[in-house]
């Protein structure tokens, strides 16, 4: 399997699961120093949010980077939170990392979610119609190109995971509309990625998974 390698190195992280408003969050340690949040819809089994966190730097900590979210926010990581009560930069805290990415109200604006069939990409701010982009799979530069015609935007999206999977980006699976000035982006799943996404869901069923105490007691209340 092409995507052994990306499995390899998830079962090699130190894996800590919670539970909390019906979502899945899974924060992951790796040999190499890196760590990765993810949040996961517990209806439908799909990743809402990615997050990765690269190795300790000499000065200070190194900050959140988001692979995948409809809209940057600061991930709630609500066990570690609660387990680091010191504050300061302790690299086991998601929320000691601010998610919030500050853009003006006019700036072209990415944002990325994952659908059990799709990879969708939205980008605001874009008044053009649908017939001045020109969007492109780049077998070469293992993304998607988006460029204008009338030479106002140009775009390199890149697709990490089918990058997992050892496969290219592929122009038959892209789609596209616009609509609220937002150009929408769909990239259609091949079937590799998601047998992918169904070993990666394998994997965590077998990591221990806390339930944050507030849900529970809700849950109590309610019956």
């Amino acid at each position: 399997m092409s995507y052994q390698h990306w499995l390899n190195y998830l079962q090699s992280a130190e894996k800590n699961s919670m539970i909390s408003n019906k979502l899945r969050k899974v924060l992951y340690k790796f040999p190499d120093g890196q760590q990765m949040a993810e949040e996961y819809n517990m209806d439908t089994g799909v990743v809402q949010r990615r997050a990765w966190r690269k190795c300790k730097q000499l000065m200070g900590e190194p900050e959140w980077e988001i692979e995948l979210g409809e809209e940057p926010r600061q991930l709630n990581w609500a066990a570690a939170n609660k387990q680091n009560t010191a504050g300061g930069g302790d690299a086991d805290n998601i929320s000691g990392g601010e998610f919030t990415v500050r853009e003006s109200n006019t700036a072209p604006l990415l944002t990325k979610r994952i659908t059990k069939k799709n990879i969708e990409w939205r980008i605001r701010n874009l008044p053009y119609p649908l017939n001045v982009y020109d969007i492109r799979a780049d077998a070469e530069q293992r993304a998607i190109i988006v460029r204008t015609n009338n030479k106002k935007y140009y775009k390199v999206i890149k697709v990490p995971e089918l990058d997992r999977c050892g496969v290219p980006p592929v122009q038959a699976n892209i789609s596209a509309h616009h609509q609220f000035n937002t150009l929408i982006i769909t990239y259609q799943k091949p079937p590799i990625l998601c047998e992918m996404e169904a070993q990666v869901l394998l994997l965590l069923k077998d990591v221990e998974t806390e339930t944050d105490v507030d849900d529970l007691l809700k849950g109590l209340l309610a019956k």
